[in-house]
């Protein structure tokens, strides 16, 4: 039996180096130059998430797939005892305390003191005395054990991503009873059995045990993978998030770099000239998150080939985009534009024409992008009749935050120039006022109620990935020449693990 144990952590060893030799993933001599998207994590964070692993060693008792246990022994008297204990479980686990340490270009030191776990079963044996005496017997047992453990994980790349090496896991017996039929008192029969399989059993333990933490450790990091590119994604528009260089493990900090790349149907994007370095980002909050402006940019035009950078106006928002003010200049404008006709027999349709160019500047993001307006007149029954079409380049600088779970966009700078301005009332565009008109409701009302239109859109993208199950506090989205930082402190939301690993069990 000792020698079948040995084999299994043998076996199990050499499955963990054929992770390590499928594991290593290719990256240039300057991986930073293709970062991005980078995610740090600090220590409190760790701190944080490190009060779920309880959870996860539940897990890894629970789910272990315990063999049964047999060996024998000659015994002088009694002759050849032989022994087996099938039916292994988890009948009840406790653990005392857990804490997490970050090792330098190491590893993930967690150390689980005091874990109280209660397995039982069925122990059968029988052995055979002299003058051909046979003797069997079945008794239920229950084995109540005291252990500390130590799991060092490892971030390493695995087809491109985080992978989560747990092999380094090492269990410490401060106690290792069996009880058979419920009786505590200690006997021949218990200290025979004890003497025989203690050794063997944390053998056992500690192979199926590791085992399984290791598979759940690699389980979870796939599971956080998969959330994080499902949040970067909305219907054929997603980010390639496979990673761009090995993890980082500094004492104080976890780091991942991302690639980043916009995926779009036949849209090909090229990165290779990313400004990222490590001291651009702090270690005063608990999560940090890098954007590079060419993720704005390249989103921005997946999002134009995609038509979604489109509106259309009607009725009651339409009157009120133009009678922003009551003035004489305003209604003699309105007048000539829409020649009587009621708003609700009106439509206006806002496009971008070309692929909006994104750069983000200390100021805020600014967006460029030429769009084009036609208000069109529907008279009951009649064809449609376009009443005004104009081009024009809008450059808007905007600061974003997040507030109450929710976006908010604030233009704090704006410039409009006209390409091309087509009006039925004014063909010849002899009427200066009409222009001057519609720039000043372009800048006050125009940009602020599509900045309006687009803030609830993406909350609400952001809210159907599951953002809003987190409790963020005091985020900041702070912009600087070429990239975007957003930082911030959180609460992990409990029943998330919870849900997953009752999923996955």
């Amino acid at each position: 039996m000792l020698w079948a144990g040995r084999m299994r952590l043998r076996t199990f060893r050499i499955l963990v180096m054929l992770v390590h030799a499928s594991a290593a993933c290719e990256f240039g001599p300057f991986p930073y130059s293709v970062t991005g998207i980078v995610c740090r994590m600090t220590k409190p964070a760790a701190l944080l998430l490190n009060q779920e692993t309880a959870r996860v060693i539940q897990a890894a008792f629970r789910n272990a797939k315990f063999p049964n246990i047999t060996g024998e022994r000659s015994m002088r008297l009694l002759g050849k005892v032989a022994y087996g204990l099938t039916n292994i479980q988890v009948n009840g686990l406790s653990i005392e305390q857990s804490e997490v340490e970050l090792k330098e270009n190491d590893a993930i030191h967690i150390a689980i003191k005091n874990v109280t776990a209660f397995f039982k079963g069925t122990l059968t044996y029988g052995y055979a005395g002299a003058w051909f005496l046979q003797l069997f017997h079945s008794v239920d047992f229950e084995i109540e054990s005291s252990i500390d453990l130590q799991i060092n994980i490892k971030l390493m790349c695995q087809k491109d991503q985080v992978a989560a090496d747990a092999s380094g896991c090492y269990l410490t017996f401060h106690k290792l009873t069996l009880h058979l039929q419920g009786d505590k008192e200690p006997g021949w029969l218990k200290q025979l059995f004890t003497d025989f399989i203690s050794f063997t059993l944390k053998l056992v333990l500690k192979s199926e045990v590791c085992n399984e933490i290791s598979f759940l450790a690699q389980v979870l990091a796939n599971f956080v993978h998969d959330l994080a590119a499902n949040f970067v994604q909305d219907e054929d528009i997603r980010l390639d998030i496979s990673l761009a260089s090995v993890p980082l493990i500094k004492a104080n900090y976890l780091e991942s770099h991302h690639k980043g790349l916009v995926l779009y149907k036949n849209y090909s994007d090229v990165f290779s000239d990313s400004v990222f370095s490590p001291s651009l980002l702090t270690e005063s909050r608990m999560l940090y998150f890098w954007l590079s402006e060419h993720i704005l940019n390249s989103l921005a035009s997946a999002a134009f080939l995609d038509r979604r950078l489109g509106l259309t106006i009607r009725g009651e928002k339409l009157q009120a985009l133009f009678e922003m003010e009551d003035t004489e200049a305003q209604q003699k404008a309105v007048q000539m534009i829409f020649q009587g006709t009621s708003y609700n027999d009106s439509v206006a349709k806002v496009w971008s024409l070309a692929h909006p160019q994104i750069s983000v500047q200390p100021e805020g993001t600014v967006v460029k992008s030429l769009v084009g307006v036609e208000i069109s007149i529907i008279p009951p029954g009649e064809e449609p009749l376009m009443a005004l079409y104009m081009e024009k380049e809008i450059t808007v600088t905007i600061q974003a935050a997040y507030v109450e779970k929710k976006l908010i966009l604030h233009p704090v700078d704006s410039r409009i120039e006209f390409k091309v301005f087509k009006c039925t009332a004014d063909p010849r565009g002899n009427d200066q006022s009409i222009r001057n008109f519609l720039q000043t409701m372009i800048s006050v009302v125009g940009i602020p109620e599509v900045i309006s239109r687009i803030e609830p859109a993406l909350t609400s993208l952001m809210n159907s990935k599951g953002l809003h199950l987190f409790e963020i506090r005091n985020p900041e989205i702070i912009t600087r020449k070429g990239y975007v930082i957003v930082q911030l402190d959180f609460s992990f939301p409990n029943h998330l693990l919870l849900d997953f690993l009752e999923k996955r069990l």
